[in-house]
């Protein structure tokens, strides 16, 4: 079982080879990465939230956010739960901002910052950022960068945190 429905190890595996092979499509041969994600999709239950989904990553990546945003949606609105559901609602996310509809992506990932954490939570904060940036919300974008960047440096976290949370409530 896969999130938002039933799929065997096999497919999943020749999904995750063909996104392994992604980089060996140059932008003139997009149309090849995203034949061979739709024959994958094809062998789907018609109703399953992975197709639309797979579908959205498969145009998002290949510089087309404005055919990702329906299928991103559709995969949600059909379900799409946990991990990929989480990967969907970042995508769109991103892909809603460069279609010129940021305020949308801030909407849809401000939830996140309280839901469960995953390996992801770095991914929500940089996606949630440039949202708020693309509405002159720099500072707040800035603050969420410096969070996520802090755990990870080998010095000066604390410091780096409490600059992050000053951005944003200048008495903490």
């Amino acid at each position: 079982m896969c999130e938002g429905g039933a799929v065997n190890q096999d497919w999943e595996d020749r999904v995750t080879a063909a996104w392994a092979s992604f980089d060996d499509y140059p932008q003139e041969r997009a149309h090849e990465f995203r034949a061979l994600i739709d024959a994958l999709v094809a062998e789907l239950p018609d109703d399953s939230p992975l197709g639309p989904f797979e579908r959205a990553c498969a145009w998002d990546s290949t510089g087309h956010s404005d055919k990702a945003v329906p299928l991103y949606r559709e995969a949600l609105a059909r379900g799409l739960t946990g991990y990929k559901g989480r990967r969907a609602r970042i995508q769109l996310s991103s892909s809603l901002r460069n279609v010129g509809q940021p305020e949308e992506g801030v909407k849809l990932l401000t939830p996140e910052l309280d839901g469960p954490s995953d390996e992801l939570d770095d991914a929500v904060r940089a996606a949630l950022a440039l949202c708020l940036s693309s509405l002159g919300r720099d500072r707040e974008g800035l603050a969420l960068v410096l969070g996520a960047l802090a755990p990870h440096l080998p010095r000066y976290q604390r410091s780096m945190a409490n600059y992050a949370r000053a951005l944003v409530d200048p008495g903490a």
